[in-house]
């Protein structure tokens, strides 16, 4: 997984369906804190996971964010 997020955000096409906090911040290379920022404003909606409420992101919101999917295709846990 790192050697993909490191080839940086030209080469979206093998990452995994879900991401942690860490790994999407680094493929968009901004802060965990940013990412976690993001999903309190709605920009970017974390899936919890586990009992702990671990955050992970879908590849096709992480994708929308750089404008590489279409908005239809994120999930909203938001209803």
């Amino acid at each position: 997984m790192d050697d993909e997020i490191q080839s940086g955000v030209n080469n979206y096409q093998h990452l995994p369906d879900l991401m942690t906090v860490k790994e999407v911040a680094k493929f968009l290379r901004v802060s965990p804190l940013t990412i976690k920022r993001w999903g309190k404003k709605g920009k970017l909606a974390p899936i919890r996971i586990n009992s702990r409420g671990d955050r992970r992101y879908t590849k096709e919101a992480v994708l929308w964010i750089i404008g590489k999917a279409p908005q239809s295709n994120i999930p909203n846990d938001n209803y």
